[in-house]
Parts: C-alpha cells; sequence; structure tokens
C-alpha cells in the first residue's frame, strides 16, 4: 500500500483518502493582492483543498543580467525581466495578509519557494507544505536544504529524467519521509500528445513507498481525471479568474467552472474506483433475480435419471434454478424427482449437488 502522511494539519493523502487537489494561482493574479484574494476565495468555493502561489526572492532566484535583459513579451509588465517580474511578487507582509485570509475562508495555502532564500520565508510563514517546482527539481542542495526544513514535499518533475528523478527520491528521503512526486510537463498550453501519463504508474513501480501525484498544464479537465483513474494522489492544476488575462500561464488555466467540474469529476471518479474485489454486488440483485439465468431441463427427465449435459439447457427462469456456471457440475448426477420439460433444474432435486446457489 502506497505510503499515506498528513500533508497538511487534518489532511491525509496517499492510500485510500482523497486526492489532494491543489489550485495553482502562481502569478495569474496580476500583481494584485484582491485579485489574490478573489481567487483563493474561487478556489475554496470550488472544492479545492489548497490555493498555491509562487515566491521568488529574485536576487537570489535571478542573478543581474537575467533581471536586467529586455523583456518585450505581450505578456510583459515591465520594460526589463526584473521590472516584470518585481510587478508580479508579493512581499511578505503581503503573504501574510494572503495566509491570513485563506485562514478566514478556510482553506490551505502555500507557495513554491522558486529559490533557497523564499524556502527560508515559507518556513518562516509556516506554511503546511512546501512545493518544489519542476525547475528546481534537479537543483540538489535546494531539495536537500528544503527537505531538512522537516515539512512535507510535494515535487513537480517536468523537464526531469527518470535517472534524475531517481536521485531526487534518494536525496529527499534521506532527510523527510514525508513528499511526493508529481508527474509534470513544463509546457504551457500542454499538447495531450507529450502529457506521458504512463509516467505515474512508471512512478508507482519506482517509489513504491510515496503517494504519486500529477501536475498537469492541458486545456480542460479530461486528463487530470484520468490521471486520478490512474492513481494520481494529488493534482495540481494552474487556475485563473479569466484565460483572456496578460499572462503566460492563463492559457494553460482554468477558469471557476471548470475547476468546480474538476473537483466534482474527481470525487465521482474516487467513487466509482470500488475495492478492485469482483463479486455480485448488492445492488445487482434486482437484475440478477430478474434476468439471470440458470439450468432447466430441455427434454423430459424422469427420476433416477443419470444427466447429461444434452438434457440441459440455460434459460431465465422461474423458478430461478442451477446457476448457469454449475451446469458442468450436474452431468453424471441422477434426479430424485421426475422434472418437466422446460422446468427449471433445481438444486434440491439433483443427488448429491452440494453447492448453496449465490445470492
Amino acid at each position: 500500500m502506497p505510503l499515506t502522511f498528513e500533508l497538511c494539519p487534518g489532511r491525509m493523502i496517499g492510500g485510500s483518502h482523497p486526492c489532494f487537489i491543489i489550485a495553482e494561482i502562481g502569478q495569474n493574479h496580476q500583481g494584485d493582492i484582491e485579485i489574490a484574494k478573489k481567487m483563493i476565495k474561487m478556489a475554496k468555493d470550488c472544492g479545492a483543498d489548497c490555493a498555491k502561489f509562487q515566491k521568488s526572492e529574485l536576487e537570489c532566484k535571478f542573478n543581474k543580467k537575467a533581471l536586467e535583459r529586455p523583456y518585450n513579451s505581450k505578456h510583459s509588465w515591465g520594460k526589463t525581466y526584473g521590472e516584470h517580474k518585481r510587478h508580479l511578487e508579493f512581499s511578505h507582509e503581503q503573504y501574510r495578509e494572503l495566509q491570513r485570509y485563506a485562514t478566514e475562508v478556510g482553506i490551505f495555502l502555500t507557495a513554491s519557494g522558486m529559490d533557497e532564500m523564499a524556502v527560508e520565508f515559507l518556513h518562516e510563514l509556516n506554511v503546511p507544505f512546501l512545493k518544489v517546482a519542476s525547475l528546481d527539481a534537479n537543483n540538489f542542495p535546494y531539495l536537500e536544504k528544503a527537505a531538512k526544513k522537516g515539512r512535507p514535499m510535494v515535487v513537480s518533475s517536468g523537464m526531469q529524467s527518470m535517472e534524475t528523478m531517481r536521485k531526487v527520491y534518494q536525496t529527499i528521503k534521506q532527510h523527510n519521509q514525508n513528499f511526493t512526486i508529481l508527474q509534470c510537463t513544463s509546457a504551457y498550453p500542454l499538447d495531450a500528445e507529450d502529457v506521458n501519463l504512463r509516467v505515474i504508474t512508471e512512478y508507482q513501480k519506482e517509489f513504491p513507498d510515496i503517494p504519486i501525484g500529477y501536475s498537469g498544464h492541458e486545456s480542460g479537465i479530461s486528463i487530470s481525471v484520468a490521471a486520478v483513474a490512474l492513481g494520481a494522489k494529488v493534482i495540481e492544476r494552474h487556475v485563473t479568474l479569466d484565460k483572456t488575462w496578460k499572462g503566460s500561464d492563463h492559457e494553460a488555466s482554468l477558469e471557476p467552472a471548470e475547476l468546480a467540474e474538476l473537483v466534482r469529476s474527481i470525487r465521482l471518479v474516487e467513487r466509482a474506483m470500488g475495492t478492485g474485489i469482483k463479486q455480485m454486488l448488492p445492488c445487482e440483485k434486482p437484475c440478477h433475480d430478474k434476468l439471470g439465468k440458470s439450468v432447466v431441463a430441455k427434454v423430459k427427465i424422469p427420476k433416477g435419471t443419470v444427466l447429461t449435459l444434452d438434457m440441459l439447457t440455460v434459460k431465465v427462469a422461474e423458478p430461478m434454478g442451477v446457476r448457469a456456471e454449475d451446469i458442468f457440475q450436474l452431468v453424471g448426477k441422477s434426479v430424485t424427482d421426475d422434472i418437466d420439460e422446460d422446468e427449471s433444474v433445481v438444486p434440491e432435486v439433483v443427488d448429491s449437488y452440494g453447492k448453496k446457489a449465490k445470492c
């Protein structure tokens, strides 16, 4: 059974626990804290378990030239990449305000720590778990420091190989038992052909003692729902209030109605997964009683006759006789009473037929 652990206070993941659904707000708040609050409330109203942001300490994440390079994209919020990122970056105090608001609303809040200093701040903020973005999955000094914080971790695996992910697993496992790895392809939006859901089952084989999840950037919800059917215990999807807004993530994000439908569909699939034990269920008994087939005499069979297969057939019969699947067990047994043609062959008239009919 996959490892289960408490990802957030009172919220277990893995095993038979419900899939944990992360609404990734990221930087789709446009740098506006009021929009960010609306998105937190939207995530809660749609049934997500957690609202997530992206926290960077820009001078720690980027070098000077990266921050100074011109940024002329239609999605730009400034003339340079640094100006653009500063527009979208909330201060420490703003994060504390968002955390208070999420608590009021009743939803967990965390963020991807996009550099080591951001992880330090998020640890100080007492987030329930640390999210590792795909771009830091192969950043092993970062992973080790984050793991040593002792908080549960969710690690996306976009742009990485299986060999790298084995090293990720080993690095974190040395210091922290409570983590999950998410299959992810880092393209926005993501074409179905590049999703590679089968990696989920490969991760389950490679890392059988941790829960496996999925972080998706595709359009729509069908693929994410399929991931849950494959056993994903965490689903992360970007969300937005409007896909037409400026910003490169909006097109690959879910609007409120889509997020609500994703949550509903995941919970429906979870109900449908069942136990894996194949047996007749109580809900099937009315159909079985009405249309279930049993053994019927093809010809008149006098008392004392030793049954042969050519004397028997299978029909919907009243009363229900010997189960259809047991017809071969009747061959060679004698009958203890006359059976008319087209009459049910009931267990009581077959000598030494010892099985009881199943309900």
